[in-house]
């Protein structure tokens, strides 16, 4: 899922970068009227325009695909959990006792001076 993803960001980059954009057209609808209308709509998409949108579409998906998938993990074991199904021993490692405070309840005779 992630390979598609790349793949279709890079596509999608390599599109963009190569289309020609319609500010560039502006320029000659002053001066020539060859360029198409200046607001209205520019007739119907190319094979860019279209591949863009695919692409576009599919990164979408792509990434909200994989935020589910990563938010919503499969419920497997992990390593640990395995192993301690599995019936391996656990050794008890005792856990010393920290000291007790004075009767007052303070710790200012532990303070270094």
């Amino acid at each position: 899922m992630w390979v598609v993803h790349v793949v279709t960001a890079v596509i999608l980059i390599g599109l963009v970068l190569i289309q020609h954009g319609k500010g560039a057209d502006m320029g000659a609808a002053f001066g020539s009227g060859s360029a198409g209308s200046l607001f209205g709509s520019s007739g119907s998409a190319n094979f860019l325009s279209r591949s863009t949108a695919v692409a576009a579409t599919v990164f979408f998906v792509t990434s909200l695909s994989l935020t589910y998938l990563y938010s919503h993990p499969a419920q497997e074991q992990s390593v640990m959990d395995k192993a301690d199904s599995s019936g391996a021993v656990q050794q008890d490692v005792p856990v010393s006792a920290a000291p007790a405070p004075d009767a007052a309840g303070s710790k200012s005779q532990q303070v270094p001076k």
